[in-house]
Parts: C-alpha cells; sequence; structure tokens
C-alpha cells in the first residue's frame, strides 16, 4: 500500500489552478470597479442586489446571509453599514421576534442603478465578451453544476 496522497491528474490540474486563480482574483477586480463607481465592496453590493430581487425588497438577515455567501456576522457588520449610508433599512420580524428583516430603500435602488452599467461593463469585459454564445451557456451549465454539488453537502 502506498504512503502517497492521491492527487489531480495532469488534465485535472490544468484546468483545476486556472479555477483557483480565477476564484481568488474575480471578487477583486469586481470590489475595483465597484469601489471606483459608487464605493461599494462586490459583497455589499451583493447584499443589496439580493433584497433588490426579494419579494417586498424585503428579506429575513439569515436567509440574506445564506443567499450572499456570508455568515450573519460579517452581513450584520455591512448591514450595520449600509443602514447607515441610508441603503437599508433593518427591523425586528413582527412574526417572529427573533428574526430581524432587511428592506432595500429608496436610496439602494439609487445605488444600484447607479452602479448597473459599470458592473455590467466590467464583468462583460472580464468574462463574457471572450466567449461565444455556447460557450456562455456552457460555462453557466458548468457553473449551476458545480454549485449544485457543494450545496448538496
Amino acid at each position: 500500500m502506498s504512503d502517497a496522497a492521491p492527487w489531480l491528474d495532469d488534465e485535472e490540474m490544468s484546468a483545476w489552478l486556472p479555477l483557483i486563480g480565477l476564484v481568488m482574483r474575480l471578487p477583486g477586480a469586481l470590489d475595483q470597479s465597484l469601489r471606483r463607481d459608487v464605493g461599494l465592496s462586490h459583497f455589499e453590493y451583493g447584499v443589496l442586489a439580493v433584497l433588490e430581487q426579494a419579494e417586498d425588497q424585503t428579506m429575513r438577515m439569515s436567509d440574506l446571509a445564506y443567499l450572499c455567501n456570508g455568515s450573519l456576522s460579517r452581513l450584520s457588520h455591512v448591514a450595520r453599514r449600509l443602514e447607515g449610508d441610508g441603503l437599508l433599512r433593518r427591523y425586528a420580524c413582527p412574526t417572529d421576534g427573533r428574526s430581524t428583516l432587511a428592506t432595500l430603500t429608496d436610496g439602494g435602488r439609487e445605488v444600484l442603478k447607479k452602479a448597473a452599467p459599470g458592473h455590467v461593463q466590467t464583468v462583460r469585459d472580464l468574462i463574457f465578451d471572450e466567449f461565444s454564445r455556447d460557450e456562455i451557456r456552457l460555462l453557466g451549465d458548468m457553473c449551476r453544476r458545480i454549485i449544485a454539488r457543494i450545496q448538496a453537502q
């Protein structure tokens, strides 16, 4: 029996290393663009964008943290800043006093509207302009499959 740990083969490694590079570099590139345009990090933008898509633009903080892939502690810290800037409002859930709700404000909607053109252009410049429509569909399919496997764990 060999003591050597199994490792990725050459083909797997040639995909794995660029994937890790992408995962590590993309958030910083998106942060840079959003900070320049509207003074938000990509995580902060994501919080507002998720709220914008929610029913009544309102969501429990715990659900929002899950959808934004952040801890409740991190989200609470970020939400405090966003609330201070008038971009969202937090309040006790009227039907469950243990939960806190977050609602997107008019100010938050305005920031999203202002951020959208630059953010969309950055995403196109960094990702989509490089690929054909078939490759974009394939990229989406592969990402969805990976996310599903992660969520199933």
